[in-house]
């Protein structure tokens, strides 16, 4: 049996198939290649007198052909139904408006991003952006991290392949917004205060953690700045982007880029501080804050006994998951393409 012609067969179906112009002649088709004395049939008939190998690659051949013509046969049925549609209409006004397309929103990331900077941007931060893969000193050395800090393992960084630096150490992920804190200091001289909101990555992956999460990072310098003007800004961004009942608090902690130290929590938005299912206590953790530290000051090129600092990092999923109303448990749905998810923000 010639192979050439099975080809040619299969050709011919589909040509003849795709110029029918109605049900019936699409039927008529359909009988005479695939009916029960078809052409394609009668080829089928006549595979037990071949070869052994040779009956093996022609039925396959054959079966190919019969699902091209069998999916043509269903695809132009479709076409000739619509067509019958369109020209069942008495008339078509071409003066009317067309269907409008289903029209997008942002990402509810991108949403939080926006109105987080906007509530800084109105008591004067102004927004800055820096690397999101930066050289090792920004991101530990000048933030006062050792070589032997538990950060700085390759099990809590993403470190990139690369030429390092005689100065400035191996380029790594930017594990925190906080490098940018040295990169302001550097750039311009006190006052300071901006926001820097930015990618970051650290190879977690639960609940509360995302390998690529994004962070803000507030930052003040100025002639007697103290704790009171922290916790003034953490009121102010409680009230205007929680809600008129969220609170914040303080609990001393220690991280080695400010002293004194502070882990922030705001008050559950279910239950409001009381204790509940969600919360255990009553609060949750937002992130960590600060006064800078003044080898960090130093670092950055800023005299630590005429001008003093804090600084803050948060993370953008965790912190937009907390704002009342939204019931958000679990931020990984946030990097998941499930439309379902997306399209209730």
């Amino acid at each position: 049996m010639d192979i050439t012609k099975i080809q040619n067969l299969k050709n011919q179906a589909i040509s003849s198939i795709l110029e029918a112009k109605d049900k019936q002649e699409l039927e008529e088709l359909r009988i005479h290649f695939l009916g029960r004395k078809g052409e394609i049939s009668r080829l089928i008939k006549e595979l037990p007198k071949l070869e052994v190998e040779e009956r093996k690659e022609i039925g396959n051949l054959l079966n190919d052909a019969k699902a091209a013509i069998e999916e043509a046969i269903q695809n132009q049925s479709s076409v000739i139904s619509h067509q019958s549609s369109v020209m069942d209409k008495d008339w078509l006004d071409v003066t009317a408006p067309g269907e409008k397309l289903d029209q997008g929103h942002l990402h509810p990331l991108t949403r939080a991003i926006r109105e987080i900077a906007a509530v800084f941007e109105r008591i004067g931060f102004i927004r800055v952006s820096y690397p999101e893969v930066e050289w090792e000193w920004y991101a530990f050395d000048g933030l006062n991290m050792p070589k032997t800090h538990p950060a700085r393992d390759d099990y809590e960084s993403f470190f990139v392949e690369g030429k390092p630096s005689s100065k400035y150490g191996r380029l790594v992920i930017t594990p925190h917004t906080s490098s940018g804190q040295l990169r302001e200091m550097q750039r311009t001289k006190p006052p300071i205060r901006i926001i820097n909101i930015a990618r970051c990555g650290r190879p977690n992956w639960d609940a509360t953690h995302t390998p690529t999460f994004h962070q803000f990072e507030g930052l003040v310098i100025d002639e007697r700045i103290n704790i009171t003007h922290l916790k003034g800004i953490f009121d102010y961004f409680a009230i205007n982007f929680f809600g008129p009942k969220r609170k914040i608090r303080l609990r001393p902690f220690h991280f080695q880029f400010t002293e004194p130290s502070f882990e922030v929590d705001i008050n559950c938005p279910l239950c409001l501080g009381k204790g509940c299912k969600l919360c255990k206590s009553g609060w949750h953790e937002l992130g960590g804050s600060g006064m800078v530290h003044p080898q960090v000051l130093n670092n950055g090129g800023i005299d630590p006994k005429k001008y003093s600092g804090f600084a803050f990092g948060w993370g953008v999923e965790r912190t937009y998951a907390m704002k009342s109303g939204l019931n958000l448990d679990d931020i990984r749905p946030l990097y998941e393409p499930d439309l379902r998810f997306i399209n209730q923000f």
